[in-house]
This record gives C-alpha cells, structure tokens and sequence, in this order.
C-alpha cells in the first residue's frame, strides 16, 4: 500500500506556531498562578507557626572583668636528700617509701664492726697511758721531795716530771681519739631531722655509701607552700602580705602572699610567687594548683549566653535579634566580636544595640526574617 505525503502550506505552519505560542501562554499563567497560591499559603503558614523562642537583653557595658589563671605547684617547706656524714657499708635501712617518721627517729645505721675495733683498741692505749701517768706522776711527787734533800739529782728529777707531762699530752690524745670514734659511731646512724615522710629510697642495704651521698628523701608533713608562674606584666597585682583565693582540687583556698621572686625563669618566662598554704592541708607535694587574679578591661560591649552565637563566614560570628515587621515579631542577623569567655557566657561587641532583645537557644530552627513569639518580653 502506498503512503501519500501531504505537502504543508505557509497557511497551515502559521496556524501551528500560533498554537503553540498560545499553549506556552497558558502554561506560564498556570505557574503563575500556583506560585502566588503557595507563596499566599506559605506567609499564611508561617503567620499561623510562628516558634517561641528564649530571649535575653543585651545590656552595654564600659568595661568587664578578665580572669587571669596562673598555674603553680605545691612544694613542702622542707623536702631532703638526708645521708651519712661518714663513710661506710649500710647495715640495715629501717624505712621504706611512704614511712611516716618522727624527728629523731632511726632511718639506718652503718656497719661499725671496725670503728668498734678501733675504739677498743683506743680505749686500752687510754687505760695504759692513764697507769703510766699516775706511776710517773708519783715518782715525780717522790723525787720531788728528795731533791730538796740533796738525794736525788735535779736532773733525775727534772726527766720524771717533763715524763709525767708527756703522758698528761699523751692522754689527752687518746682520749680526743675516743671521742672522735664515739662521734662516728653516732653518726653511723641515720637520724630523721624533722617529721615527715620518706618520699624516695635511693640504696639498699649492703651498698657502700660515701659522706654526703643522697640515700633517703624526707619531704616535711608539716607546712605546704605553693610555687606559681606569674607573667612579669601582671607580677604588679601581687601584694605581699595580702591574701589570694588559690583552686587546689576541686577547693578554693585562701593563702597569704609571702613573697614575689626577683628573677625570670628562662624556660616560661614567668616569676615565681610563693603563697603560704593554711595549716593542716591536705596537699601533696607536687601537686598542681592555680590562682585566680582579675584586672579590669576597658571595651563598649555586653555578656550573652553562648547559645546566642552563630558562625558565620570567615570566622565571623552573628546573633539573631528580634525585631518588628509590620506589627510581626521577626527576626534579624547581626553581625559581633567575641572578646571574653566566661563558662557559659562570652562578651561581645558589635552592631547590636542597648537593650536589644537577643534569641539565646534554638538557633537552628531559626533564619533571618522568621516569625518568632518572643517569651518573657
């Protein structure tokens, strides 16, 4: 079967153009007017859901106060390396770490089994010098009379006495002798200076310890300081005598200001104030604390809830205010500067003006032009 092809006049192509140019027409006054129906009932919607929101006043200050934390340690008033004066073999260490000890008390003691020796032997030259003075002192006593006589020589008489003199010096040295090894064995032993407590243990015993080397340290139980690192520019704050709220745990303690050291650590560029702690806190030594300074600083600006901010583009920070549109409560973004953190509030500065109501929770349900119902106004 044969398909026959009609040819198309210019009659019948402008009577299609003009057909589609009337459906494009209609189609656009169709949207048209949906959108106008949509956007009708979205204003009507959101007139009809307007959200409750917690507001704040925006009050504007002069100025605020700043908190400025130091960070120090506590250090015991005495903390030792206690050792030997004298050298020799540890015998017998008594403590142990976390030893709780009185002054006076034993720590350790050497081995005296030759200084024992030695002051036995010293003692038996003493009883021997002490015979042989007595025996020269009463020949001395004899000739002594018998020279007046004529029957002993001035000379004999002369070498008995000068002997009874050599033996007095003798004596005398080896009694000094008895004393200096009496003294070594008192300081074989290892005597706590002061009450505290054994905080480390550096020998044990058998080790052969020389004068002066560290066996024990003793950190005092009494008496509790704190060190803190102040910046040299805010050491002017500090008051010697005056008493500062210093945070140990979870405490506030006041502590008296004893002294601000008159040099710079080179290592935190920081001076060192030293505080004295009450008596009888419970601080161990080491143990960090803080202390609290304030100065005031000058700046125009106001305290909101953190939950007021918002970020913005480029680290900029904006806040929601609310505001009135044609008899509509409605929100509006304004742009401010933190310059404080405090806990839960921050102090900024910015477009916003005294009084100023401020939304401070509920931020991301909210843009810029939203019907609000503002509580508490």
């Amino acid at each position: 079967m044969a398909i026959t092809k009609l040819k198309q006049t210019p009659r019948d192509r402008g009577r299609s153009s003009l057909a589609a140019v009337l459906v494009a027409i209609g189609i656009t006054t169709a949207l048209t007017a949906a959108l106008y129906i949509r956007v009708s009932l979205g204003e009507n919607h959101d007139n009809r859901d307007a959200m409750p929101v917690s507001v704040t006043p925006f009050v504007i200050t002069k100025s605020y106060t700043r908190d400025l934390p130091f960070l120090g340690l506590v250090r015991a008033r005495r903390s030792t390396d206690v050792g030997f004066e004298v050298p020799g073999q540890l015998a017998e260490l008594l403590v142990t770490e976390g030893s709780v000890v009185r002054a006076g008390d034993t720590l350790g003691r050497l081995d005296t089994s030759q200084l024992t020796n030695r002051r036995s032997v010293a003692a038996a030259n003493s009883r021997r010098v002490h015979s042989e003075l007595e025996l020269a002192r009463l020949k001395s006593q004899r000739q002594k009379d018998l020279s007046v006589s004529g029957a002993v020589s001035e000379e004999s008489y002369d070498e008995t006495r000068l002997t009874a003199k050599a033996l007095t010096a003798q004596l005398a040295a080896v009694t000094a002798e008895l004393d200096g090894i009496d003294i070594e064995l008192a300081k074989s032993e290892l005597l706590a200076p002061y009450n505290g407590v054994v905080a480390a243990r550096f020998v044990n015993q058998g080790a052969v310890v020389n004068p002066g080397a560290a066996v024990l340290r003793l950190v005092a139980s009494e008496g509790r300081e704190a060190h803190i690192g102040v910046a040299v520019e805010h050491a002017p704050l500090l008051v010697t005598g005056e008493s500062y709220s210093l945070k140990l745990r979870d405490q506030t303690v006041p502590a008296g200001l004893r002294s601000v050291r008159p040099d710079v650590d080179p290592a935190t560029l920081t001076t060192t104030a030293v505080f004295e702690l009450p008596a009888g806190i419970d601080a161990l030594d080491g143990e960090p604390v803080s202390l609290l300074l304030s100065e005031t600083v000058t700046a125009t600006g106001g305290w909101l809830p953190v939950s007021a901010l918002i970020e913005g583009e480029r680290g900029i920070w904006n806040i929601y205010r609310i505001t009135q549109d044609e008899g509509t409560t409605v929100t509006a973004r304004e742009i401010v500067e933190v310059l404080e953190i405090r806990g839960g509030q921050v102090f900024v500065r910015g477009t916003l003006g005294d009084g100023d109501y401020v939304i401070s929770d509920g931020l991301h349900r909210i843009a810029a032009g939203t019907p609000v119902i503002a509580k508490g106004l």
